[in-house]
């Protein structure tokens, strides 16, 4: 775990809320000078505390209104089989994550897709690609919070 002081929270929290803000931006509202910031940035991304910078799209106004959570349980748990799942899921771009999870279910995928026969066509493809012993899907009627931002 990288080092970080109270200043290196203020700029982190800053960036997670608007990485495209200024130095100077972000020197006002972190109380450092514009140099400061830019060596903190610097240091924390060679830490690799910053991972890199991303912009945040509105799903539902680019036509990908609908978030499903894919339950997934399997048979198989030999290496070469978790290999192409790794592979299969990564290579979709309508799946945003992966998580290998603890008790009864194996795998949650969380996918954002058009609709339903969107969905079907992801659910299809997915099973050509490898196989599952059990596949259950939850779609997202309200979403409540949603945020990227870690608490520091």
């Amino acid at each position: 775990m990288a080092t970080i002081d109270d200043a290196d929270r203020r700029i982190l929290t800053a960036l997670q809320r608007d990485a495209g803000q200024s130095l100077e931006s972000l020197g006002e509202a972190v109380n450092l000078s514009r140099n400061a910031c830019w060596r903190r940035i610097r240091a924390l991304e060679e830490a690799g505390v910053i991972r890199g910078r991303a912009l945040l799209l509105d799903a539902e106004k680019l036509g990908l209104g609908l978030t499903v959570f894919i339950q997934v349980r399997t048979n198989a748990h030999a290496p070469d089989w978790l290999d192409r799942f790794s592979a299969a899921t990564r290579a979709m771009p309508q799946i945003l994550g992966v998580y290998r999870m603890t008790g009864e279910l194996d795998y949650l995928i969380k996918a954002r897709v058009a609709d339903m026969a969107d969905y079907d066509r992801l659910y299809q493809a997915l099973i050509r690609k490898v196989p599952l012993s059990d596949v259950s899907a939850s779609f997202v009627m309200e979403e409540i919070k949603d945020t990227h931002e870690l608490p520091l």
